[in-house]
């Protein structure tokens, strides 16, 4: 971004914060708790739904391994998701508005959940389409909502918060409820799959020692061509009751349905915050905001992100399909990844929670290097690490990870909304089509690489996405320190 588009985005958001300050007057003296409020029913929704989304996907390149059908469904879902950022959430949010967007989105997801009643290639992969294109419009939704409603308490007179800080606290406190669902889900996908199989499981690890896991495991894992080969080697891929599985799948469908329940009835529309507000895509058509959003991706900043997004959809889907499989799956048993990342779910929370407060603290620079030399030192770790039957370790690994993603997640999602404000919706599509992008390289390429060149692979997005990261923050930092230094003229000027 250039000096003058960096203007033109620093104006855009004072007219934000003029429009909705002017309606200060209007808002009763409990606005502020209202706000609190349809944040946490919103982020305790997601919660509710993704509680039933990563609890199935965390599964599927373990149970669906028949062909590859796991990683492909999930390859669907990220494929259309990127089609859906292209060309979908613009014009749902004009026709629907934020709330309703989520509440259509949230059901979009359910096909995806009562399909695996009937796993095939004809009922997983047109489900997980649906799931592709529902989620552009939902993650678009979210993002913008959070947006606006920050702006509006910074508003409030007796707040006096500036909005850029409120976008990153609000973004934590969100992540906090979402990010107990990989907790929530992966402890119902453990405690359902794995009732009654204790004799089981302890003779599937005594079958995996004989098998030696530590040299077919972990890094060195890579996924057969022959299912049931894989199966009398190492007893741990053997899948699930099809009983316990449908029981799963019958608790996820009820959540789904209750987290659309939750937003109809308890989150307020964004008009109340909203109805004067300029950009973000009031007043203008869907085919304008769809060129906007494609012209987006002219600005300098926007592809600076482009790496560090795409690195976090590569991480998220390692986690889900490959560490589930090479790591958890091969050493331990299917049962037991649910087991494994709830450690990954309530790591991720802890760094949504404390994530706003130390990067007030120390900075958002620091917090991301920082960040980034923990991931890269992890990896490292898990290319050298020979695999056990130790629950912990897998624990230990998953939540470090969940540590690290957290951050990257927080950070990358509230810069987005700092750096274009009155453009949300353009980034934040931008940023959930290139993350997507990133997932779906992974997914399309789980069956063929070797866990050791995928992990190799991650490494080095992460290292050309810290590098793109970084070179914004010396930009941001010349700007300021040349208007500064304009500032100071014009007073001794003055004088």
């Amino acid at each position: 971004m250039d000096n003058g588009n960096l203007a033109e985005g620093e104006s855009n958001g004072s007219a934000v914060t003029a429009v909705v300050a002017g309606k200060d007057a209007e808002f009763g003296p409990r606005e502020g708790y209202r706000i609190i409020k349809n944040i946490a029913i919103l982020g305790f929704a997601f919660m509710i739904h993704f509680t039933a989304f990563h609890g199935t996907s965390n599964l599927q390149s373990s149970v669906h391994s028949d062909g590859s059908l796991g990683a492909f469904t999930l390859a669907s879902i990220y494929g259309s998701l990127i089609l859906s950022n292209i060309f979908l959430p613009v014009m749902v949010i004009r026709w629907l508005g934020c709330k309703w967007t989520i509440v259509v989105s949230f059901v979009a997801y359910m096909p995806y959940i009562a399909a695996q009643f009937y796993p095939r290639f004809y009922t997983l992969i047109p489900a997980g389409l649906a799931v592709g294109f529902g989620g552009g419009p939902l993650w678009c939704a979210k993002c913008t909502y959070l947006s606006v409603i920050a702006e509006a308490f910074s508003s409030i007179k007796k707040h006096k918060v500036k909005a850029d800080y409120l976008i990153v606290k609000f973004f934590g406190l969100f992540f906090v409820f979402y990010q107990l669902a990989q907790v929530l889900g992966n402890l119902i996908s453990f405690s359902v799959l794995s009732y009654g199989d204790e004799i089981e499981v302890a003779q599937n690890v005594t079958t995996a020692n004989t098998v030696n896991i530590s040299e077919t495991c972990g890094a060195n894992y890579v996924a057969p061509v022959d299912r049931q080969l894989q199966n009398d080697s190492n007893s741990n891929f053997h899948r699930p009751d099809t009983a316990k599985l449908n029981a799963l799948t019958g608790i996820f469908l009820g959540c789904m349905a209750l987290a659309s329940i939750l937003v109809a009835v308890g989150v307020d529309s964004l008009k109340r915050y909203n109805s004067t507000r300029t950009g973000s895509g009031s007043g203008i058509s869907g085919v304008r905001m769809l060129v906007i959003t494609m012209k987006q991706l002219g600005n300098k900043y926007q592809i600076l992100l482009l790496p560090i997004t795409m690195f976090i959809g590569v991480e998220q889907a390692f986690i889900a399909v490959d560490f589930t499989a090479s790591f958890v799956a091969c050493g331990l048993g299917i049962s037991y990844i649910g087991y494994a990342m709830i450690s990954f779910g309530l790591a991720n929370a802890f760094a949504a929670a404390v994530t706003p407060s130390i990067t007030k603290a120390i900075g958002r620079f620091p917090m991301i290097i920082v960040t980034a030399i923990f991931h890269l030192a992890l990896i490292v770790f898990m290319l050298l690490w020979k695999p056990t039957d130790d629950y912990y370790a897998y624990s230990i690994i998953v939540a470090c990870w969940g540590l690290a993603d957290g951050v990257w997640l927080i950070q990358i999602n509230a810069l987005s909304g700092i750096l274009f404000p009155g453009n949300e919706e353009a980034a934040f599509s931008n940023f959930r089509l290139w993350e997507a992008t990133g997932s779906v390289i992974m997914y399309a390429t789980s069956p063929v690489l070797s866990t050791f060149t995928k992990l190799v692979g991650i490494m080095c997005v992460m290292l050309v996405g810290t590098v793109g990261y970084t070179t914004i923050e010396v930009m941001e930092y010349r700007i300021k320190k040349s208007a500064a230094g304009k500032r100071f003229e014009m007073i001794q000027q003055q004088n």
